[in-house]
């Protein structure tokens, strides 16, 4: 069967990508009425995540499809384009952000807000096992599933979000090793509860005073670091330059390098001395995932 998409060279597909993300970016920022009204019912990340589908459903791109030789044989392709997103840019992307957290200041603001962030963190970590346990007693099927369609995995790529964001989430997809087929499902989820939440918030920030009395909080260490980090941010903006640009990237690639230098080493090192690492069934067989290998 000869399913091939229309465009199969890597670098069509790659330069059609950002074509799509390109233009969700401008138009998201665009100030055309159409545009916003556009984006205010429709996320901006989900067209992020949709076109590209829309262009794999249409025929358009795929990752992996067959075609007939002139013999007549099948021949199995696969697209070389996600490989290289996850391998190096995802993370690159992951060392960036990372760079940018002022760990000092987040210690400044004392051991309730630390509390704070810590709990929520826990929470999120154990809000899918409870989910799963919960839901089991009434549905087993819904939470079951084994090996890539286990459905912790597919929590596990939600917490990931919560906790750090899309790119957190595209890594914890590449060690947990959710079927990405189902995947689609937990980016929707992921998108909805955050808008809802983010609803709740926004509505909740112009009565911020009123609750802040209510449950007797003192957000003064949060107020006094938005200032500050305000200032710093005013003081050092610029325009950054090529060399500028190239240390950033230097940095980004090289601590790249680093992780894939030892992720080999190390998984190969937990998946041949322990058991439960080598079993593909357990949770635990994320450990000898090479994710950067």
């Amino acid at each position: 069967m000869n399913n091939a998409p229309i465009f199969t060279q890597d670098t069509i597909v790659f330069g059609l990508l950002m074509l799509t993300l390109g233009f969700v970016f401008y138009t998201s920022t665009s100030s055309s009425v159409f545009w916003k009204k556009f984006y205010k019912y429709i996320p901006a990340l989900l067209m992020a995540y949709m076109l590209p589908g829309v262009l794999t459903t249409l025929g358009i791109i795929a990752p992996e499809w067959t075609s007939i030789n002139a013999s007549g044989e099948a021949v199995e392709h696969k697209s070389q384009v996600y490989y290289i997103a996850s391998r190096y840019l995802l993370p690159a992307a992951l060392v960036l952000m990372t760079l940018s957290i002022d760990l000092k200041a987040i210690y400044n603001l004392g051991p309730k807000a630390l509390i704070m962030f810590l709990t929520g963190t826990v929470g999120v970590i154990i809000g899918g096992p409870l989910a799963i346990l919960l839901i089991s007693t009434v549905s087993p099927e819904t939470v079951g599933g084994a090996g890539p369609d286990a459905v912790w995995r597919g929590l596990a790529t939600l917490a990931g979000s919560w906790i750090g964001g899309g790119a957190n989430q595209a890594a914890m997809l590449e060690i947990y090793k959710f079927n990405t087929d189902n995947y689609a499902g937990m980016v929707i989820v992921d998108i909805v509860v955050a808008n809802i939440w983010m609803a709740i918030l926004l509505l909740g920030i112009g009565k911020s005073e009123k609750i802040d009395k209510w449950l007797k909080a003192d957000n003064s260490a949060i107020e006094v670091l938005k200032e500050r980090v305000s200032s710093y941010a005013n003081k050092i903006s610029r325009n950054p330059s090529l060399s500028d640009l190239m240390v950033i990237l230097g940095i980004a690639f090289t601590v790249v390098g680093i992780a894939h230098f030892g992720a080999s080493n190390i998984s190969e090192f937990l998946t041949n001395d322990f058991e439960a690492v080598r079993d593909k069934t357990s949770a635990m067989s994320s450990f000898g995932s090479q994710f950067f290998g």
